[in-house]
């Protein structure tokens, strides 16, 4: 116990019979107590009091020290003779052991002025036969000793001062919990019986308490004061930590309630009565065009049965105009531009495939530099973040936080047995305490205390690598565990075990482990409720290991352990134990782990896309020419263009230094195989369905389609590219370098896509055309070429689908059904949860996972913040000490005050308890006879120095208490920061502060200061986000009241700094590329300005209704989704670029024609290049063992996919069909000319300047 063999030296002596006032019952020392032998008894003695300097005083500097004395502890008895029942040598012991009292309680004016008034009179009272009876004695020589008294205290007395007490805090606990250890609800007798009669008391000193005689004897009932008071000195209160009457009661701001709107959710409703409004609307003009139709019909009118209903007509006979005219000039440049290039690929097949082989070799050997980065600071949190530069500045300044090794011990028996303690009712404990589960745990953590690891040719054991606070004095592993009350020693755990666990349970600084510092319950227990720890359904060993900033060598040491640790831990087993374990690297490894696990199935997912291209390419019109007609080898050349395209975006970033992420490996293969193998179907569908014309040679047909189909293969690749590099801009590395890498990958494969797979193409169709065996080149089948018809998809939809899609009443369905889920989506985008549970970051087999699950479920502990105060603040002056100090004196809104009252509403604030503050326990600590020094050198004199005689005190306390300044604040903090705790000084600051406070060097100054307080516990994102948040408010608030910058740390904030504007950086985001889009399509459309708001608005909707499926399916908006989000937005163009590009390309008379043709013509590619392709690839996703591939990339790849289906093939075409952009009039007249030949000297100009390249 801290110092209470230290607080008993008081001694009484009493006749048996009733003695009258001012008489004495002791006077003096004598016989010595065995079997410390540094403390004596008092003498026997029932006369009158005596003068304090009547003998014994030989010098007049020592009779003023006693009257000093005398006037600092008893100031009640310090006038007349000051006639006493103690002499100086008593009143000496008493100031020793009252300064030891004044390091517990000593924060609180009040409650330490009643304990001294208490101990003044038990010890020096002029009355004390009133109240104090005798009742033991034994003899010491020609003396006689006081073994054991009764002691009459006023119940009003003891209840004043327990209240007045109850609220101090020691450190980091309540100071009762020393006073009052091994007591659940502690009362006013149990505080007096421990002090007076426990085991650390000298002799036996029975408290009676009453407020009335009691056997003829007046208990002792002083005046006292509330811990709210003013002292009659003058000294104020104690401070709003050590006692709540003096608090301003806390104001949790009032939460806005629910916006809602008729008891519903105000979203829901706005969007509902908006939606019947547009439905209303909608419906009306719909039926008044119908009507408007049927009249015009009526009157004679001769219009086309599907026109009617057209909201716009176009008139052929206008005039084009010059934007159209610009629109015109610009797509026929593009046109003869690539039929020019597509013309030079086939001709010269061998000269393109080298070059660009050339190209890709020097990309790919950038490859060499690559670097995988799977650190999640790197990954999550920007650089320049305030979080991470927070957590460089903490690193730098303090050391980065240690590692944590954690094991969470429950056991499957079910069994409990009742501890009948010495006093007090029966107390049950649960099957974990059973003796013989306890002491396989212990078995168990000795076992991990044991291991060795190997690192460069080195042993690495626990010892080398962790937490020592105390070292080098004490070089002992910080433990926590319950073991650690018995100093990890098997023996004692079999004597009285749960005796001591009630003990230092309630009272861990009394109960100090191997290492010098006590055990805090709520980190080595769990599943236990309030304070009931002997309920505790879980043992938690907790091994803090060193971290190390910028030393690869120790920290690779540390990580061998580690490897070391979780490989024992996974092969250990034990029927009677279930054991979750986590190490620091735990999550880096299974997030490693896990994405070479799932390289099986992405291959897998890539594999059947493959299957399925080879197959689809191919016009396969027999069996026996299925190895003529299918596309095998042209299909592998595409999705190799694909993986080389990913390869050269790797490599040339890899030049650049670019770390590469585990998601650009996973998820851009996905990517550009989407957009790749769209312009594959494209192209070759596009070949498929042509005609050659006569005297058309080959390289002049494929030319002539590569001209028409570049465009909007350009059209969608460059919109995707802008959007990824926009995409670029994101603040979070993981979302930045995945758009980086996806930009450049599609790109590089849209180059290659318009060179070498042109060029392989036309080697295709010359084996093709030669009847050659597709793959086996070399064998050649008869002469058979077979009729060329259409394939059974591109019939469907010509003939079925396109008719019934946009017939007269099939549209207004189309219409109101997607805007009814647009206005869905819109209603709980504001629903949808931020954040990511850290459960789904690793595989469903972890041993992680079960470590978090336990964790949740039997956690009481919340992660530790910090506090920090940066460089500058000038605590050598009173004014900034108290700016943050939470003492008598202090600031009431000063920092360690403005924690402590936010401790108060934890529910809201989510701080959980009072800072372990510092400057508070230095400045109790430089008063107290625990800073000394010696006058000979100026060095500090610790309490372990056995002639301490020889030192002299810092600063003189008195009932004021001096506080050092200017240069005695400099002088003694460093002797505080260096004096290891003890039972008579608990608060030396070695173990707790030596790492709190960064000295300048030389100890010329203080540089930035830490105060560290705990998180409530945390579940889940939404608790860390608001823990996170509510931190960052009150250190702003710390930062007016103390004028100096201060910021909270905790080791989480850099992964959840993110979605403090998750929602703002998505929107962000997405309408940037929106943007983008908007811009390239209205450039490479043509100047279509209505084309290109159409294709936007759709690509806006899709992602609308990602965002509803999102809540629908419970998916949450992080990082990995924002990354989809994006993808999402790039996919989408080619869903919409090339429906709206045939659109505008047609030349039929009515936009329900032109919507109609556009479908037959691009949806059977959209279709099969895109959503049936991904299908068979998304649904292997589903077998993954990633939660994340579930969740994130199966269900949002089906969203997707599915989403850009039905909006490209469902909605859009509709929506053409209604507003489509009139048709170019130009373009009408290129076309017209183009078919009756009239541009043939353009494209022969075209097909020449491609022969001359």
């Amino acid at each position: 116990m801290i110092g209470t063999n230290y607080l008993f030296v008081l001694f009484l002596l009493i006749p048996l019979a009733v003695v009258q006032a001012q008489h004495c019952v002791w006077y003096g020392q004598c016989g010595k107590i065995p079997p410390r032998n540094r403390i004596k008894y008092n003498c026997n003695y029932t006369g009158p009091p005596k003068p304090l300097l009547s003998e014994g005083i030989a010098l007049h500097s020592e009779a003023e020290d006693a009257k000093a004395i005398l006037k600092k502890l008893c100031p009640g008895y310090d006038y007349g003779e000051r006639r006493l029942c103690c002499d100086v040598a008593q009143l000496r012991s008493l100031e020793s052991n009252l300064a030891v009292l004044h390091m517990v309680v000593g924060r609180c004016p009040a409650c330490m002025f009643n304990m001294m008034n208490m101990f003044c009179e038990l010890t020096c009272s002029p009355q004390q036969s009133q109240f104090m009876n005798a009742t033991k004695f034994t003899p010491d020589l020609d003396k006689t000793n006081v073994v054991e008294v009764q002691y009459y205290i006023g119940q009003t007395f003891a209840n004043a001062l327990f209240d007045s007490c109850k609220d101090v805090h020691l450190l980091d606990v309540k100071a009762m919990d020393t006073l009052c250890p091994g007591v659940k609800d502690c009362r006013p007798i149990d505080m007096l019986q421990f002090m007076f009669t426990g085991s650390y008391a000298p002799f036996p000193i029975h408290p009676i308490l009453s407020d009335v005689p009691v056997s003829g004897f007046n208990p002792m009932n002083n005046k006292t004061f509330t811990c709210a008071e003013h002292l009659e000195d003058g000294l104020g209160p104690c401070s709003c930590q050590d006692c709540p009457d003096v608090c301003p009661k806390p104001v949790i701001p009032d939460l806005p309630p629910p916006w809602t709107m008729f008891g519903i959710d105000a979203m829901f409703v706005i969007m509902y009565i908006s939606y019947v409004a547009f439905l209303f609307i909608f419906i009306a003009t719909v039926l008044g065009a119908w009507w408007y139709r049927r009249r015009t019909s009526e009157c004679g009118a001769t219009l086309d049965s599907n026109n009617p209903l057209s909201l716009k007509n176009d008139n052929p006979d206008q005039v084009a105009s010059r934007w159209e005219m610009l629109g015109e000039r610009f797509e026929n440049a593009m046109r003869l531009c690539f039929t020019a290039w597509g013309s030079f690929c086939v001709r010269r097949p061998l000269l393109v495939t080298l070059t660009t082989l050339v190209m890709v070799a020097a990309a790919l050997s950038g490859l060499v530099h690559m670097h995988i980065t799977t650190d999640p600071v790197e990954l999550w949190s920007p650089p320049n973040s305030r979080a991470r530069l927070e957590k460089d500045f903490f690193d730098s300044h303090f050391g980065p936080f240690f590692r944590i090794e954690h094991l969470i011990i429950t056991t499957p028996l079910d069994s409990t047995f009742i501890h009948k303690p010495r006093e007090g009712p029966d107390v049950p404990f649960g099957a974990i305490f059973d003796k013989s589960i306890l002491q396989q745990v212990l078995n168990l953590q000795l076992e991990i205390e044991g291991l060795v690891a190997g690192y460069g040719g080195q042993n690495v054991t626990l010892k080398d690598i962790c937490m020592s606070p105390l070292a080098p004095y004490n070089d002992n592993c910080a433990i926590f565990s319950v073991f650690n009350y018995f100093q990890n020693n098997p023996a004692k755990l079999l004597d009285g075990f749960h005796h001591t666990f009630l003990e230092c349970t309630t009272n861990p600084l009394g109960c100090l482990g191997t290492y010098g510092g006590p055990v805090f319950p709520n980190l080595a227990l769990g599943g236990y409720d309030g304070q009931n720890y002997n309920n505790a359904t879980a043992l938690v060993i907790m091994f803090p290991v060193n971290n190390y900033h910028n030393d690869t060598v120790k920290l690779g040491k540390a990580k061998a352990w580690e490897k070391e640790f979780i490989r024992f831990m996974k092969s250990y087993s034990n029927p009677n134990l279930n054991v979750a374990f986590n190490a620091e690297r735990s999550i880096e490894d299974e997030i490693d782990r896990q994405s070479h696990s799932d390289i099986s199935t992405i291959a897998l997912s890539n594999g059947i896309m493959l299957m399925y291209i080879s197959l689809a390419l191919g016009h396969i019109h027999s069996l026996r020419r299925l190895l003529v007609d299918s596309k095998i080898s042209l299909a592998i050349a595409g999705v190799l263009i694909v993986l080389i395209s990913v390869a050269c975006s790797l490599g040339i970033f890899s030049y650049a230094g670019v770390p590469l992420t585990l998601i650009i490996i996973e998820v851009i293969p996905f990517l550009v195989l989407t957009v790749g193998v769209d312009n594959i179907f494209i192209l070759v569908q596009a070949y498929q369905r042509d005609e050659r014309r006569e005297q058309e040679e080959l390289h002049q047909q494929i030319g002539r389609i590569f001209g028409d189909v570049a465009p909007t293969m350009l059209l969608c690749s460059l919109s995707e590219t802008v959007v990824f590099f926009l995409g670029s801009m994101s603040n979070i590395p993981a979302v930045r370098t995945f758009s980086m890498f996806s930009g450049l990958a599609i790109f590089v494969n849209l180059l290659m896509q318009i060179s070498c797979f042109i060029s392989l193409l036309g080697l295709d169709v010359r084996r093709h055309e030669e009847n050659r065996l597709d793959i086996i080149c070399c064998v050649k089948l008869p002469e058979d070429q077979g009729e060329k018809t259409d394939g059974f998809l591109s019939r469907f939809f010509k003939k079925k689908y396109a008719p019934f899609l946009l017939g007269e009443w099939v549209r207004p369905i189309v219409v109101a059904v997607f805007v009814g889920l647009t206005f869905f989506s819109i209603a709980v985008v504001n629903k949808v949860e931020i954040g990511m549970d850290q459960k789904l970051a690793v595989p469903d087999d972890s041993h992680v996972l079960q470590y978090f699950n336990n964790l949740s479920m039997y956690l009481h502990a919340g992660p530790p913040v910090y506090f920090v105060v940066e460089e500058g603040l000038n605590y050598s002056s009173v004014e900034a000490q108290n700016t943050v100090c939470g003492g008598v004196g202090c600031n009431n809104n000063s920092l360690v005050l403005q924690i402590h009252s936010s401790s108060r509403i934890s529910d809201y604030t989510a701080i959980a308890s009072t800072p372990v503050s510092w400057i508070d326990d230095y400045l109790d600590w430089v008063t107290s006879p625990c800073c000394k020094y010696f006058t000979s050198t100026d060095a500090f004199c610790s309490s372990s120095v056995p002639n301490r005689d020889e030192c002299v005190k810092c600063l003189e306390s008195t009932a004021r208490k001096i506080r050092p300044e200017g240069e005695d604040f400099m002088r003694f903090l460093p002797m505080f920061l260096s004096d290891i705790p003890t039972e008579k000084c608990p608060k030396g600051g070695s173990a707790l502060y030596s790492t709190a406070v960064d000295l300048h060097p030389n100890n010329t100054g203080i540089g930035a200061t830490h105060f560290m307080a705990y998180h409530t516990i945390l579940k889940d994102s939404p608790d860390f986000i608001h823990a996170l948040r509510m931190a960052r408010a009150l250190a702003d608030n710390m930062t007016q009241a103390v004028g100096h910058n201060v910021f909270p740390y905790s080791v989480f904030y850099v992964f959840y700094e993110q979605y403090l504007t998750m929602a703002q950086d998505t929107a962000a985001s997405l309408c940037v590329s929106l943007l983008a889009i908007f811009v390239v399509s209205v450039v490479l459309l043509g100047f279509e300005l209505l084309a290109a708001v159409l294709v936007t608005l759709t690509i806006t909707m899709i992602l609308l209704n990602m965002v509803g499926v999102m809540w629908l399916w419970g998916i949450s908006l992080n990082a990995v989704s924002l990354v989809n989000l994006v993808m999402s937005c790039g996919i989408s163009v080619e869903f919409c670029s090339h429906i709206v590009r045939a659109f505008s390309q047609s030349m039929k008379s009515t936009r329900v024609e032109r919507a109609e043709e556009a479908l037959a013509g691009m949806g059977t590619s959209v279709f099969t290049g895109i959503t049936i392709a991904k299908f068979g690839g998304i649904l292997v996703l589903a077998m993954s063992k990633s939660k994340i591939f579930q969740i994130f990339y199966f269900r949002m790849y089906l969203a997707i996919v599915l989403l850009g289906a039905t909006h490209g093939l469902v909605f859009l075409p509709v929506l053409l069909s209604y507003v489509g952009p009139s048709m170019n009039k130009a373009k009408r007249l290129a076309a017209n000319r183009r078919r009756t030949g009239s541009t043939a000297p353009d494209t022969e100009l075209a097909i020449t300047a491609g022969e001359s390249v």
